[in-house]
């Protein structure tokens, strides 16, 4: 059996090899570094592609959550209400403001945050809801957004591992792709994103006009002409090499995507046909809706999970952990006053989550040999 990365970026590269190199050779002539077209096309393109009115570049998926909510006015005493069982920054937005988080716990079957949870935990101190479309998959909007509606608070999509996503909402008239449903949107370029660049990189989406223009400030010292500073802003700028980048990998970005959802299709059915799907053995990830989970992560539930990925450790297959510290029992959060059993389907999924290889470039042959040796393993 040869090793199975959980992540191989050479063999997309290899496809694409030559536009990029010609792309990085024409910013590298041109000498033009910070913002310019290639930035200014590429937020065009995502805008178009997301269904957003505006898209603003910035230097990471984080420094588009911050920008969001200094966008949004958040400050010291102020509240966001949004999942534990996330990456760390979708918490620390809101702390870098003064602002204090305010955890909710997930849906076990998408672990998404649980929108019948959110009311109860808002205040008069709430600014913000901040849901996360985890690992691929929407968070349910529509109650999301019809709770957010009646407080008269700010949704802030963490789409940061959804690029390409959609979700079919009622309320809203259709299918809405990722970033287009709330106040704001934020992407990641990080290159282990479906779609990833050369380094960081980020984007906030947004089709309120107002904002918009406060966040193209604020990216650039709160400097609107320059050398004049109407806020003190950050130096958050998506580098031209990076857009440049970025620009040639986004027509190709659906077809990646259909090919991450096709392998989680294959584990899925190879799963069921070795009758490994029951509690005591694999979870397979579940979809809310037939369509719109694009796979950043395939990530199962397993009870014996730290001895299965020592398993497949020896066996030379890649997998990972998202996330094994729920962010309520992070030592930096710890005045918040959440203990162990706060926020109990977080604390499972924490204990019980394996994400595998699904990267678009793996074969089939690969898939087989991962479910094979989860087989063994049980």
């Amino acid at each position: 059996m040869s090793p199975v990365p959980l992540l191989d970026l050479k063999p997309q590269f290899a496809t694409i090899r030559d536009e990029v190199e010609r792309t990085i050779s024409r910013v590298v002539a041109s000498q033009l570094f910070i913002l310019g077209s290639e930035v200014a096309d590429l937020e065009r393109e995502i805008a178009a592609m997301t269904g957003s009115a505006h898209a603003i570049g910035c230097a990471s998926g984080t420094d588009a959550l911050v920008l969001s909510l200094h966008a949004l006015g958040l400050g010291p005493g102020d509240e966001v209400v949004t999942t534990p069982f996330t990456f760390f920054a979708t918490a620390s937005c809101a702390v870098r403001h003064g602002a204090k988080p305010v955890f909710v716990d997930i849906d076990p079957r998408t672990f998404n945050i649980d929108p019948a949870k959110i009311e109860a935990a808002i205040t008069p101190r709430t600014k913000a809801i901040i849901p996360v479309h985890l690992f691929g998959q929407c968070a349910d909007m529509d109650p999301i957004l019809a709770i957010a509606r009646k407080r008269g608070i700010a949704v802030i999509e963490d789409a940061c591992q959804a690029i390409g996503a959609s979700y079919a909402s009622r309320t809203l008239g259709g299918v809405r792709r990722a970033g287009a449903m709330g106040t704001t949107g934020t992407l990641s370029f990080f290159p282990s994103k479906n779609l990833g660049a050369f380094g960081d990189g980020g984007m906030i989406t947004t089709s309120d006009d107002g904002i918009a223009a406060r966040l193209r400030v604020l990216r650039v010292h709160g400097e609107r002409e320059r050398y004049k500073h109407e806020a003190v802003g950050w130096n958050s700028r998506l580098d031209a090499l990076q857009a440049a980048v970025l620009r040639v990998k986004l027509p190709h970005l659906d077809a990646w995507s259909d090919g991450r959802v096709a392998n989680a299709d294959r584990y899925d059915r190879l799963f069921r046909e070795g009758g490994l799907v029951d509690s005591e053995r694999v979870t397979l990830p579940f979809r809310a809706q037939p369509k719109g989970h694009i796979f950043n992560q395939y990530t199962i539930r397993v009870r014996r999970r730290d001895e299965l990925g020592e398993h497949l450790k020896a066996r030379g297959i890649g997998w990972g952990i998202y996330y094994p510290i729920p962010l309520h029992l992070q030592e930096c959060f710890a005045g918040l006053g959440y203990t162990p059993g706060s926020l109990p389907e977080a604390e499972r999924a924490s204990r019980e989550v394996l994400s595998l290889p699904v990267y678009p470039e793996l074969s089939e042959t690969q898939i087989a040999e991962v479910v094979q040796a989860i087989a063994d393993f049980f």
